[in-house]
């Protein structure tokens, strides 16, 4: 080793090979290289002078050196050992004096440099600290090598403890049988114990944790005593003796001999990061839960209302809007009560806070109570987080109840504190949540007849029926059915790309006379389909819209015995199909659901229902 060929990246692979620094990685180590000196001694001069302050350590590069107090001498040192590493973590003054044995070659570390990378570095500090702690454990050997006095091994020793009980991160040293040799003041925090020390680590960890630390371990042993300094491939869940569980990510280190091994196992709570992460997650989905609303606000079709009985309708939107009142609206599925929520909110004094719509029929009944309200982190099975209930999102604002009458008796009480009340208990939680909601709810039941039946509370119907707003059905607006085609043609046509001309006279006597069971609803998805199928313009409304008369006439002239082919056999399944949902308002599952109506299980129907492409008209 020369002047001329002793660059920085032999310096680190000179360092890999000393004790001092064999557990720090080489990036970590050509940092360090970048800050380092090298100093030429001659036989006999004197490198540390007892009593001198300490600025730096020293590695020997080349050559020999004595450590001794006069005459007296503790070691001799050479190629590779080090001295002076007091001088990083004190400025005591020295306790013996170190002088060349012959032409010695030293490289020094400085000890500002060096308290500069332990502090920037996790790393270059992990290596350290595993060799300082092997050092802890290997005192007696020092003690026998070195013959210093016990005052100074004590000293040491609690100098190697300060920096450890110092760090912020969890230090846990245990052996091959898992029992804990040291911890940190850190660690006893998160172990929720001062007494750890014999204590089998495995029982501070749940079961899937102690798994992965016992595989880790036995992965090692396994392996020929090969050096282990590796990231915990998991976050490891700690329960500390006063039952308190944190989660935490950390590193685990191996050092020893052939004859015995022991583990360093640094870890770092992460519980605060997480809970941030879901706060981060939770408004995010309050976003998106919210843009899909004002998405839904600005691409609607509005009331279109020419006959009376729609404007009846809207002038009964405009007695109610400003009064705050709970509006109880009633009518035919696809008729369009969400719009008239809507309209109502717009032109109440609470349009610029948001409407929240929640569709009690189509939410489990399981989950519906968590939905409305929010629950507290571990109030049930797979509540990770706390999560903030629609009502609560609603505050200020107006929450749409769709289809009311699908709300389980069992939480129609809560629903009733919270309109007589404006207050209401989160799940798992006994904290009271004050709210200013109004209440707008809709239904195509008849809940009266459903209260005498016991299916509704009697209370909870009068109480939403301060305001009723029957909603008629498509069939009995007369010529708004045209009006809204052409509208919802202008629609599909602009999205679509495709020109359509308007309705003649003779297509709005089709219109006109046909009973639409579907409402509105039922007429978008005609108009859309009229449209992805139309030529040059032109569509065959009468191919379109259903002609009972004609299809009774077709079905009495088709004979007992006709094939059908594979496509119209698709085509009547997937017809049978949107009928069912139709008639259960699309619910797929339970007592009420499609899947029962067909004879189906409710998974068998889901994957029916893609493949045919059937979706949910808007």
């Amino acid at each position: 080793m020369t002047d001329s060929n002793l660059n920085q990246q032999q310096w680190v692979d000179f360092l890999k090979k000393v004790t001092f620094f064999s557990e720090v990685g080489k990036s970590s180590l050509l940092q360090l290289c970048k800050n380092l000196t090298k100093e030429h001694y001659e036989k006999n001069d004197c490198i540390i002078q007892k009593g001198d302050v300490g600025d730096a350590m020293y590695v020997i590069c080349e050559g020999k050196v004595k450590v001794h107090d006069k005459d007296h001498l503790y070691i001799t040192l050479s190629q590779s050992d080090c001295f002076g590493e007091y001088a990083l973590i004190d400025d005591e003054p020295r306790s013996a004096s170190v002088t060349a044995m012959e032409e010695t070659t030293l490289l020094k570390i400085g000890t500002t440099h060096f308290v500069e990378l332990i502090t920037a570095d996790r790393g270059f500090a992990q290596g350290i600290l595993s060799v300082l702690i092997k050092r802890h454990r290997e005192l007696d050997i020092i003690q026998e090598r070195l013959t210093v006095s016990k005052r100074d091994l004590e000293l040491a020793n609690s100098k190697m403890l300060g920096l450890i009980n110092g760090a912020m991160d969890a230090i846990i040293m245990f052996d091959s049988n898992f029992r804990i040799l040291l911890a940190n003041a850190s660690a006893k925090e998160i172990l929720e114990n001062e007494d750890v020390i014999q204590r089998n680590i495995l029982f501070f960890m749940d079961e899937e944790s102690a798994h992965l630390l016992e595989r880790l371990v036995t992965e090692d042993l396994d392996g020929e005593g090969k050096s282990m300094n590796t990231y915990l491939p998991k976050v490891v869940k700690v329960i500390g003796s006063k039952e308190t569980a944190t989660l935490n990510e950390g590193t685990i280190s191996r050092y020893g001999n052939e004859k015995k091994s022991f583990y360093t196992l640094i870890l770092r709570n992460i519980d605060e990061r997480l809970q941030a992460e879901s706060k981060i997650n939770s408004l995010t989905t309050q976003t998106q839960y919210l843009q899909e609303e004002i998405k839904e606000l600005t691409s609607g079709y509005g009331i279109i209302a020419k006959h009376r009985s729609m404007k009846k309708v809207l002038d009964l939107i405009e007695q109610v809007a400003h009064t705050g009142a709970t509006v109880l609206i009633q009518g035919e599925t696809g008729t369009g009560k969400e719009l008239v929520a809507r309209a109502i909110h717009m032109a109440s004094d609470r349009n610029e806070k948001p409407l929240i719509r929640i569709n009690c029929g189509a939410i489990p009944e399981n989950l519906i109570e968590s939905e409305l309200f929010g629950h507290e982190k571990g109030a049930f099975t797979g509540a990770t987080a706390t999560r903030k209930g629609r009502f609560l999102l609603a505050d200020k604002g107006t929450i749409f109840l769709d289809e009311i009458g699908e709300l389980p008796l069992a939480l129609q009480p809560k629903l009733l504190r919270v309109i007589q009340e404006g207050e209401f208990d989160p799940v798992g939680s006994s904290d009271t949540v004050k709210v200013d909601v109004r209440i707008i709810a809709a239904t195509h039941r008849d809940l009266l007849k459903f209260s005498m039946e016991g299916k509704f509370r009697e209370d909870l119907f009068y109480r939403l029926n301060v305001f009723p707003i029957q909603v008629p059905a498509l069939r009995d607006r007369g010529s708004d059915v045209c009006l809204i085609a052409n509208q919802i043609m202008g629609q599909y046509s602009a999205k679509l790309n495709k020109e359509i001309d308007l309705l003649t006279k003779e297509q709005e006597k089709l219109f006109l006379d046909y009973v639409w069971p579907g409402n509105v609803r039922e007429l978008q998805n005609l108009v859309e389909r009229a449209i992805i199928v139309s030529q040059n313009g032109q569509v065959d409304w009468e191919s379109i819209i259903p002609n009972p008369t004609k299809e009774q006439s077709i079905n009495s002239e088709t004979e007992v015995d006709y094939i059908f082919t594979s496509q119209e056999w698709v085509a009547m399944e997937k017809e049978n199909i949107l009928r069912a949902l139709r008639k259960t308002n699309w619910k797929i599952s339970g007592e009420k659901g499609a899947a029962m109506l067909l004879g189906l299980r409710p998974t068998t129907l889901t994957s029916k229902i893609k493949a045919l492409g059937i979706t949910r008209p808007v």
